[in-house]
C-alpha cells in the first residue's frame, strides 16, 4: 500500500524548511505569498490531506461532521425517508469538504453515549440529530458538551400558557440551544384529513411509526385535532404505532381490517407500510380504492409504481437534508443557532383514494 505523503515530504520537493511548510498549509505568517503557492502545489502534486485526528488534537476542526441513527437497524434498508435525507445532507457537506460519520446504535442511551465518545476525541466538529423525542435529554447533553447540533424535523412548538406569577428564583444557567430544521406536520395531517373528510371517509386509521418520537405524537396530536374539528370522535379516527417496517405494518393492517366495522381509509407514517397495507389488502379480497382508501405519509417511487398507484404527501426531502446541512455549517462558521422551516409537504392524489362506498358510512 502507497505511503501517504509527509510535511516532510513537501519540506523536501519544495526546497524548505518544515516549519515553512506548516506556515503555508496553516495559513500562517512566516513566509512569503510566492512560497506560499509553491508549498501548496507541492502539496496538491503529492495527494497530501491534513491528518484529521491531529488536527482536533491541536484544537482545529476535524473537517467532519456527525449523524446517530438509533433505530432498529432492520428498518433502514427498506424506508426511502434516510436514503433521500442523507443524499441531500451529502450534497451540501461534499460541496464543503467535510465529511459525514455515520452510526447506527440500538437507543438513545447508546446515541448519547457516541455523543460523549465523539466529543472526548474530537472526532467531529458538529452532528445532526434526527427523530426528536417527547422527552428528548440529548439537546440539553449536546449543550452541555459544547457540541454544535441541528436537529432535523423538529415539530412547531406549541404556544406555551401564560405562567402563573412567582416570586423571583435566582437564575439557573441552561445549556446552549441547538438549532433545528422543522416540519409541519399538522399542516401535512390536515390536508390528509381535508382529502379523506371530503370524499365522504368517516372511519379512518393513522397507521402510525414509533410512539417515542416528536413527530409521531404530532401526527397523533394532529389527527385528533382534525378529526373532532369535523365532528368525528375517537371511534372514527384513531391511530394505532408501529416499528415503521413492511412487517408491522402489514400485520398493523390485517388487524383493524379484521374489525366489525373496518375502516374505510388509512393514513400511513411512510411509503413502504403503505404498499404493504395495499397488498394486504389485495390478499384479503379488499379493491383499493373502491372499498379502501389508502394515503401514504412519504412519496416515492414505490408510491408511484404500485398499482394502484398511491395518493402520498410529497416533500422534498433532500432539500430537507440540504436545509439541515447548511444550517450545521453555518453555526460552525460562527453563525448563531436558529431555525429553519422546510418546505410545507403537499397531497398528491392518486388512484389510490377514492368515496367510500355509501353503505359502510351509514
Amino acid at each position: 500500500m502507497a505511503r501517504r505523503p509527509t510535511i516532510k515530504d513537501i519540506a523536501r520537493q519544495a526546497g524548505v524548511s518544515e516549519s515553512a511548510v506548516s506556515f503555508a498549509l496553516n495559513d500562517r505568517p512566516g513566509v512569503s505569498q510566492d512560497t506560499r503557492a509553491r508549498i501548496r502545489r507541492v502539496a496538491e502534486e503529492l495527494g497530501w490531506q491534513p491528518n484529521s485526528a491531529a488536527r482536533a488534537l491541536s484544537g482545529e476542526r476535524s473537517g467532519a461532521v456527525g449523524l446517530v441513527l438509533a433505530r432498529p437497524a432492520h428498518t433502514l434498508g427498506v424506508e426511502s425517508f434516510f436514503l433521500q435525507l442523507v443524499s441531500g445532507i451529502q450534497e451540501v457537506l461534499s460541496a464543503a469538504r467535510t465529511a459525514l460519520l455515520f452510526q447506527v446504535v440500538e437507543d438513545i442511551d447508546a446515541e448519547c453515549a457516541v455523543y460523549r465518545r465523539w466529543w472526548a476525541e474530537r472526532r467531529v466538529d458538529g452532528v445532526l440529530v434526527v427523530d426528536p423525542r417527547t422527552r428528548d435529554p440529548r439537546p440539553a447533553l449536546l449543550g452541555q458538551l459544547g457540541l454544535p447540533a441541528v436537529t432535523i424535523g423538529e415539530p412547531e412548538p406549541e404556544p406555551e400558557p401564560e405562567p402563573a406569577r412567582q416570586p423571583e428564583a435566582p437564575a439557573v444557567p441552561v445549556p446552549a440551544v441547538v438549532s433545528s430544521v422543522r416540519a409541519d406536520d399538522a399542516g401535512a395531517m390536515a390536508q390528509v384529513l381535508d382529502h379523506l373528510h371530503g370524499l365522504g371517509h368517516r372511519r379512518i386509521v393513522h397507521i402510525a411509526g414509533l410512539p417515542g418520537l416528536a413527530h409521531t405524537v404530532r401526527r397523533m396530536d394532529s389527527l385528533r385535532t382534525e378529526a373532532a374539528r369535523r365532528g368525528l370522535g375517537p371511534d372514527q379516527v384513531r391511530s394505532v404505532v408501529t416499528d415503521y417496517s413492511d412487517a408491522e405494518g402489514a400485520a398493523a393492517t390485517r388487524r383493524v381490517l379484521a374489525e366489525p366495522r373496518p375502516p374505510t381509509a388509512l393514513v400511513y407514517d411512510n411509503d413502504v407500510m403503505a404498499v404493504a397495507g395495499s397488498a394486504v389488502a389485495a390478499e384479503l379480497g379488499i379493491p383499493v380504492p373502491r372499498r379502501l382508501s389508502i394515503v401514504a405519509w412519504d412519496d416515492s417511487a414505490l408510491c408511484r409504481v404500485t398499482h394502484p398507484r398511491l395518493t402520498a404527501l410529497v416533500r422534498d426531502t433532500a432539500g430537507f437534508g440540504r436545509l439541515a446541512a447548511e444550517e450545521l455549517l453555518a453555526v460552525l462558521a460562527g453563525g448563531p443557532p436558529g431555525v429553519r422551516i422546510s418546505e410545507q409537504p403537499r397531497l398528491e392524489p392518486r388512484e389510490s383514494t377514492a368515496p367510500p362506498p355509501a353503505h359502510t358510512e351509514s
